[in-house]
């Protein structure tokens, strides 16, 4: 859980109260109770086959921020070696092309 720190009062009230939704993964820490509750919560919902907005919008983040990383790590988007904002941005989209390529490859293979 990434987003574990994240998880904290103050943080979804200011969230809130720039009129967004907190899309932050719950953390129950060390309340035994809590971790209970939670873990009973997400039986009910599978039994009921019952999914949440939030959960659908947070799958659709972690498959964003996957790309990201794959961008950062393997397709040259962490170190950008010419200067200029079309440079970057040309060398970013040459990134996402190779990327994109590769997704097409994984999936017909």
């Amino acid at each position: 859980m990434s987003d574990s720190a994240y998880d904290a009062p103050p943080i979804h009230e200011q969230i809130r109260s720039l009129g967004h939704i907190p899309i932050i993964d719950a953390n129950p820490r060390r309340d035994a109770a809590r971790k209970v509750e939670f873990e009973a919560e997400q039986k009910r919902r599978k039994l009921l086959n019952l999914t949440y907005a939030e959960d659908v919008r947070y799958r659709e983040r972690t498959t964003v921020e996957r790309v990201n990383a794959r961008l950062k790590d393997e397709f040259g988007g962490r170190t950008i070696g010419v200067r200029g904002n079309a440079k970057a941005m040309g060398h970013l989209m040459f990134g996402i092309v190779a990327l994109a390529a590769d997704q097409i490859l994984r999936l017909i293979t």
